[in-house]
């Protein structure tokens, strides 16, 4: 599974469970019925989506990454005593460069790195495998939103699981859905699994604002990829001018709403079927939703869990909460 020194590193295994051509299908059919038209946020995430939000996390304006890196940096010893022993479980795992602090800090690590995007996880699992070449390494590439149960595997039987959700990846769900997905977290991990969770809080609408829609652009280029990416696999015929891409704070729903806006009225053959546009109609890619540490434990605790630590950045940007299993 893992080489035993830093020279002949292993390729850590890799799982592929993802979702096939048809189940994109359906849910192409599904997001574009409804009114305002939204997809699934993982379809952002094929190979070149992947290498988009990596550079999109590495830009001025998107202080997110930076943030709960350094946090994890300062904070691993203490998260790893609080975590205990187990099996680390990263949920939408993508350049798993966060967990290398834990993985220093656990005193017998193993990973399981869950990705929709095979490629990306491939090169991912492969990089961490050579920075540890000790650690037991699992790639399992699949809709992790979408799993009945974590596959069976040795890394996986007769261990604690120890879940890892960093990114502030759960406000990409809205409300109903995100407390769904927390609760399948606490099914998934099983009794007594606990999990660390990265969540970002609100903060001026401008910071917010600039943070999702970068000078540089890339933030554009990572939405519009969305429509290539629709083209090539869906047989989508998408003009990629006849889009903007725009992020705005909605405080109602305390959350940035990112979408392509259409710029002309329009009918586009995708999936089979064809789909009216209208000018100024917006087709959402992403939400990312903001909560207070207040808010966070209150869906949390409507899902089975209960917040056990707390760790925050100095200016109380972000906070890590090490939740677990209500009784």
């Amino acid at each position: 599974m893992s080489s035993s020194g830093a020279t002949g590193v292993a390729a850590a295994p890799l799982l592929d469970l993802h979702p096939d051509p048809a189940d994109m299908r359906q849910l192409v059919v599904e997001g574009l019925s409804r009114s305002p038209k939204q997809l699934p946020a993982w379809f952002l995430y094929d190979a070149e989506g992947s290498r988009l939000f990596d550079l999109i996390c590495q830009q001025p304006e998107y202080t997110l990454t930076a943030t709960e890196t350094a946090l994890l940096e300062r904070e691993a010893p203490a998260i790893a005593a609080a975590l205990g022993p187990g099996t680390l479980v990263e949920f939408g795992a993508g350049s798993a460069r966060k967990v290398a602090p834990l993985l220093q800090a656990l005193a017998q690590p193993a990973y399981v790195a869950l990705d929709i995007s095979a490629e990306h996880l491939e090169a991912a699992c492969t990089r961490l495998q050579g920075q540890f070449p000790d650690v037991p390494i699992l790639g399992v590439c699949c809709d992790y939103s979408q799993l009945d149960a974590l596959p069976e595997h040795p890394l996986l039987s007769g261990t604690a699981h120890l879940g890892f959700f960093p990114g502030s990846s759960l406000g990409n769900f809205e409300p109903a859905a995100a407390r769904t997905l927390l609760a399948q977290f606490r099914r998934l991990l099983g009794p007594g699994g606990k999990l660390l969770i990265g969540i970002d809080q609100p903060k001026a609408v401008e910071r917010l604002e600039a943070a999702y829609n970068d000078e540089a652009g890339v933030s554009a280029a990572f939405a519009l990829n969305l429509l290539r990416r629709l083209n090539r696999d869906l047989a989508g015929h998408f003009d990629l001018e006849a889009f903007a891409y725009r992020a705005i704070w909605k405080p109602e729903q305390s959350q940035i709403e990112m979408a392509l806006v259409s710029q002309r009225d329009q009918q586009v053959e995708l999936a089979g079927q064809v789909w009216a546009f209208e000018a100024g109609e917006a087709l959402i890619t992403e939400t990312s939703a903001k909560y207070s540490p207040a808010a966070f434990l209150e869906l949390a605790g409507s899902a089975g869990w209960k917040g056990a630590e707390r760790w925050s950045d100095p200016a109380d940007d972000l906070s890590l909460h090490l939740l677990v299993q209500a009784d």
